[in-house]
């Protein structure tokens, strides 16, 4: 699975030939000024490639064709420097099948009044032109991004890129392979899905494969290999236990899934206490470690969470917060202090630790199995959002609230697990009330680096339903929108 460093964003210019050449060459040397300007800003995630101005139905459809076969781009920005007749849109935007967005801005920031002439106003138009183009983008339905604001202004700066994370979420999902080893919890059912529609919609491709693979490939690991792996623990982590036997099976249980992960290229995978036939021990630091390195997991078979997971974490490639699986386990409930705390059996990504984690060998009350390494450690603080994606039955919704975390300052000494703090927005007891009536999973994936926004946008490009928790919920408002969505979704077709 390719990394955001790999991809890039292709730039188009719409004008027409009505204002003669001189007018072309200087929206060619605008767009060349613009685009070189914001690849060297360094907030872009992904660089910017001009594809040059565009006068006619030809150009636009050529490259907007160029666009859908092209590896390499993740998606189309336009900008309408003059006038740009929408009708040579259409055809390129009909055959358009990557992430667009739509650029309102101009070449210069302010207004010229003492020198600007008709010959100013017919170059940069922008107000008009793009005015022009975006009706037809309307007028086609077409989900996009619409950023407006001067192209040297951070803020708008910081918009693409976080469209830019959004649309690479949606080109490199199609990259996903997710890897179950059994079936999901029984009886469980926030974890089951549609694989076949999920994959049709999101890319995602999802395939189980038997425990007893994977225990082989455990038996072949050899001492060297082993010692190899107990180094880069030991590097990373803080040992804090004398039973080396259980951590030196960890590393097995790793460098196994590593080894199977490559060969298969799987980002993603999924397993379950009740289904580890052959295994010594539940993969715990086994786990941990892996998802450190960017592998997306899903506790219980949620195979949905693992590939959102995953996909989370190539859209925050770079940032410094650290996005997480994670599971909301129990509550605090003293009025006015309301908390979440998340946690899991095992499996907490170590990249939302405030501190370094330790490693500990502690008895584990469920799967029946030998005592498994794990990283011990609590979540960091900041804001943050949860999202889970669940099958509402034909069609899946992405669900996000917004949370601030909180680094616990109580000591937990019988809670042997990683553990994470948050107050959920407006409080407690409103977003769980909001998404409970959503039908949200306990199975979430926590993010320091993203936003509602960067998941809303991947979202409308998924062309899938996103329901947002946040500061300013009105719960009666809230079951209004969940009723009028099932509706549209009921008018299209769609359960």
């Amino acid at each position: 699975m390719r990394s955001l460093k790999d991809l890039e964003f292709w730039f188009v210019t719409g004008s027409q030939p009505l204002y003669g050449d001189d007018a072309i060459a200087s929206c060619v040397a605008h767009a060349d000024d613009m685009i070189k300007k914001m690849n060297g800003f360094g907030t872009l995630p992904c660089a910017v490639v001009n594809k040059g101005v565009v006068t006619c139905t030809e150009e636009i459809t050529k490259i907007m064709k160029e666009v859908n076969y092209s590896d390499k781009c993740a998606g189309v920005i336009i900008f309408a420097h003059t006038f740009s007749p929408s009708k040579m849109w259409i055809k390129g935007l009909v055959d358009l099948n990557k992430p667009l967005l739509h650029l309102h801005t101009q070449y210069n920031r302010d207004i010229p009044y003492a020198t600007m002439d008709m010959d100013f106003m017919n170059l940069n138009q922008s107000a008009h032109g793009d005015r022009e183009t975006g009706f037809m983008a309307t007028r086609l339905r077409m989900n996009r991004k619409i950023v407006v604001g001067h192209w040297e202004d951070p803020r708008v700066a910081e918009k693409i890129g976080g469209w830019m994370r959004s649309a690479a979420g949606i080109i490199l999902g199609k990259e996903l392979k997710i890897c179950r080893f059994g079936d999901n919890m029984r009886f469980v059912g926030v974890t089951e899905g549609d694989k076949v529609e999920t994959e049709i919609k999101l890319g995602w491709e999802c395939n189980t494969y038997p425990v007893g693979g994977l225990v082989k490939g455990i038996n072949a690991v050899t001492d060297a290999e082993v010692e190899e792996k107990l180094a880069e623990y030991t590097s990373k982590y803080d040992l804090n236990t004398d039973n080396l036997d259980s951590v030196k099976y960890q590393a097995k249980c790793e460098i196994a899934m590593e080894k199977f992960f490559k060969k298969n290229d799987f980002n993603a995978f999924t397993n379950t206490f009740q289904d580890l036939y052959g295994m010594e021990q539940l993969p715990g630091i086994a786990t941990q470690n892996l998802m450190s390195k960017g592998i997306g997991y899903g506790g219980e078979g949620d195979w949905k969470i693992a590939a959102l997971d995953t996909i989370m974490k190539k859209m925050a490639e770079g940032m410094p917060g650290g996005t997480a699986f994670m599971e909301d386990y129990t509550y605090h409930l003293e009025q006015g202090n309301e908390m979440i705390m998340g946690a899991h059996m095992l499996e907490v990504d170590p990249c939302v630790a405030a501190t370094k984690p330790k490693i500990e060998v502690h008895e584990l009350s469920i799967g029946d199995k030998g005592a498994p390494a794990r990283l011990v450690f609590n979540g960091k603080g900041g804001k943050g959002i949860t999202c889970c994606l669940v099958d509402m039955g034909g069609r899946l919704r992405l669900i996000c609230a917004d949370v601030e975390a909180v680094e616990p300052k109580v000591e937990m000494p019988k809670l042997p697990v990683a553990r994470c703090l948050w107050r959920p927005l407006p409080d407690l007891l409103t977003s769980a009330e909001a998404w409970i009536l959503a039908g949200g999973a306990h199975h979430t994936v926590l993010s320091f680096d993203l936003t509602a926004e960067h998941m809303r946008d991947y979202a409308e490009m998924a062309g899938i339903e996103f329901v947002h928790i946040h500061k300013d919920i009105n719960i009666t408002d809230f079951k209004r929108d969940l009723m009028l969505a099932d509706i549209a979704y009921q008018i299209k077709g769609i359960k």
